[in-house]
């Protein structure tokens, strides 16, 4: 279990592990395991007793233009006994490579190969399965690429827990639907011409605006820019292509907790609400699609959160950890 981890940027006591990959036309592939384990407390050890989580392994999947930072979501799973894992995707974070074309991919389940490196290293087989339960965790477009692998791994996850997953088009399904003929044709013949795309940097400052003095956290602007990286029409069609497999319904057999803000507002300029609301889906739109998962699906609606709702203010962060772990304990539990 040691072999090949080296200490991660995050600092101690995280760890990385990079996962080679078969290349692609634009050379070396990799991807990037990253670890926080548990470590038993001299309270707990004199206490006694497991830990609610401690048969569990986390893997958590990044959004868009992202890269696997949440300190503080790591350590609320491994406080509770589970061994917490995150993934950098290829051509993201600290898997990103010189020559590389930044997050980009043409189908989403060509992250099966990423995901499946992942699961052996943390001691699983390729599929998902293993002796301890498995919790998917996604963020953004991490959640539709996490709630396609579920849906092609049947037995794999014991639960998944989605942060305002990406599983409809911002402009409705009917635009989805008009554009899907276009964005086939165009893809085919120039994956890597550039989508249209209008981000003021609005978001990234307002999580800026409401993070915890107290707890920073830590981004670095060259993984993570304050202006999305460019999207290009090869990737938007595999996001398309996502979007219509989820709006025939998944048929996902794990447990799924969807993390929302209560409202979206949309970001035309700068304004105080953006720090109270999430300004890059609808998500009214991602509640509606997300009853198309699976059976057994719960939807956490939380009033002044961000996007990414574990980087929101304290009370609508507390608010979000507190749903998660109510929701976690009863679905875990044994």
């Amino acid at each position: 279990m040691t072999e090949g981890w080296v200490p991660d940027v995050l600092g101690k006591p995280f760890e990385q592990l990079t996962l080679p990959l078969p290349d692609d036309d634009e050379g070396a592939v990799v991807a990037t395991l990253v670890r926080l384990l548990p470590r038993r407390s001299l309270a707990a050890f004199f206490t006694g007793g497991p830990q609610p989580f401690a048969d569990v392994d986390v893997l958590y999947l990044h959004g868009w233009s992202d890269y696997f930072f949440q300190t503080r979501l790591a350590r609320f799973w491994v406080e509770r006994g589970a061994r917490f894992y995150a993934l950098d995707l290829r051509k993201y974070g600290r898997s990103l490579r010189a020559g590389q074309t930044p997050g980009y991919i043409g189908d989403l389940a060509d992250y099966d190969p990423d995901i499946a490196a992942a699961l052996t290293a943390m001691g699983r087989r390729a599929d998902g399965t293993g002796e301890r339960r498995l919790v998917l965790f996604g963020h953004s477009t991490g959640g539709l690429t996490a709630s396609l692998w579920a849906a092609r791994h049947p037995d794999a996850a014991a639960a998944i827990v989605l942060n305002s997953p990406w599983l409809e088009f911002q402009l409705s399904a009917s635009v989805r639907q008009a554009i899907t003929p276009v964005l086939d044709i165009h893809s085919r013949r120039r994956p890597l011409d550039l989508w249209p795309q209008v981000d003021g940097g609005f978001y990234a400052r307002a999580q800026a605006e409401v993070a915890d003095p107290d707890d920073p956290v830590q981004v670095d602007p060259a993984w993570r820019p304050e202006r999305s990286l460019p999207v290009h029409v090869g990737w938007m069609r595999a996001i398309v292509a996502g979007h219509a497999a989820v709006s025939k319904g998944l048929g996902i057999s794990a447990p799924v907790c969807v993390l929302l803000s209560a409202r979206s507002v949309a970001p035309t300029r700068w304004d105080d609400e953006l720090t109270r609301a999430d300004s890059v889906l609808v998500v009214d739109d991602i509640a509606r699609a997300a009853l198309r998962l699976g059976s057994s699906v719960t939807i956490e609606r939380i009033d002044g959160a961000l996007h990414d709702v574990f980087l929101s203010r304290p009370e609508a962060r507390a608010e979000a950890y507190e749903r998660m772990g109510r929701w976690t304990t009863a679905m875990l539990s044994r």
